[in-house]
C-alpha cells in the first residue's frame, strides 16, 4: 500500500513540475505570479492605472527580485497638487520604491489646470507630442540603467499622471509594456508598507524627513549635451 502512496505521490510532484515547465516554455513571456496587465476602466483607465495591480494590491507584489519599483514623483513639485485633493510635497512612499522624478526625464505637459505649471528645467529627454528626442548623449543610458529592460517594472506617483506618462514614455522608447505596471498613486495608498516622511512637530509645524527617500540623482551638469 505504502509503495502505491508513494507512486501517487510522486507522480503528482512529476505532473506540477511538468505543467510549470511547460508553461515557463509555452508561455515564455508570461510574469510568474503577475496577472497580465489591464488598464482600469474610467477616468483611472485613462491615465493607465493598472486594474489588478495597483494602491490597493501593490502589497502583494513587493520584493520580487525580478522586479524594480520606481516612485515618479519630486521631493517638492512646483505643481500646486493640493488644488486636486494631493500633496505637492512627497509626504510618504510605499517600501522598496525608489524614486526618480519623472520632471527630470522628460518635459510634463497636460496637467489639471488648476495645478499649474511643475517643473520646466533641464531634462533628459524633450517630448515633441509625438516623438521623444534625447538632450544629452547620456539619456538613453541613463534610462536603461534606471528602468532595466530585463526586470519587472512597477510605477506610482502621486495620483497616477506621472506613472502613465512614463509608461507610455518607455513603451515609445522600446521598452516591452507587458512588463510594466501603472500601480496608480500614494495618495489613496493604504497597505502595510507606507513609510512616514511627512512628519508633524509638537508645535504644529511640519517637517519633511527627505532622508528617508531613496532618490536617484540626475546631475545635469555632468552630461554631454547634444
Amino acid at each position: 500500500m505504502k509503495r502505491y502512496i508513494w507512486s501517487a505521490v510522486i507522480g503528482g510532484v512529476i505532473l506540477i513540475i511538468g505543467a510549470f515547465l511547460l508553461g515557463r516554455f509555452a508561455f515564455p513571456n508570461t510574469l510568474v505570479g503577475l496577472p497580465v496587465p489591464e488598464v482600469s476602466e474610467g477616468q483611472r483607465g485613462e491615465l493607465g492605472i493598472d486594474k489588478n495591480v495597483n494602491e490597493s494590491t501593490i502589497d502583494n507584489y513587493l520584493g520580487r527580485s525580478d522586479a524594480i519599483y520606481r516612485d515618479l514623483r519630486m521631493l517638492k513639485d512646483p505643481g500646486y497638487y493640493e488644488a486636486i485633493g494631493g500633496d505637492s510635497y512627497l509626504s510618504g512612499f510605499v517600501r522598496g520604491f525608489e524614486v526618480v522624478p519623472f520632471p527630470y526625464l522628460v518635459n510634463v505637459s497636460g496637467l489639471p489646470e488648476a495645478v499649474g505649471e511643475t517643473y520646466n528645467g533641464k531634462t533628459l529627454f524633450t517630448f515633441d507630442g509625438t516623438n521623444y528626442q534625447p538632450n544629452y548623449q547620456e539619456s538613453m543610458d541613463i534610462l536603461e540603467a534606471l528602468f532595466p529592460k530585463d526586470k519587472v517594472i512597477f510605477l506610482m506617483c502621486g495620483g497616477g499622471g506621472y506613472s502613465g506618462m512614463m509608461k507610455k514614455m518607455l513603451v515609445a522608447l522600446g521598452w516591452d509594456a507587458s512588463k510594466i505596471y501603472v500601480t496608480g498613486g500614494h495618495w489613496y495608498y493604504e497597505g502595510e508598507n507606507n513609510v512616514e516622511v511627512r512628519r508633524v512637530l509638537p508645535d504644529g509645524s511640519v517637517v519633511y524627513d527627505f532622508y528617508k527617500v531613496p532618490m536617484h540623482e540626475i546631475n545635469f551638469e555632468e552630461l554631454t549635451e547634444i
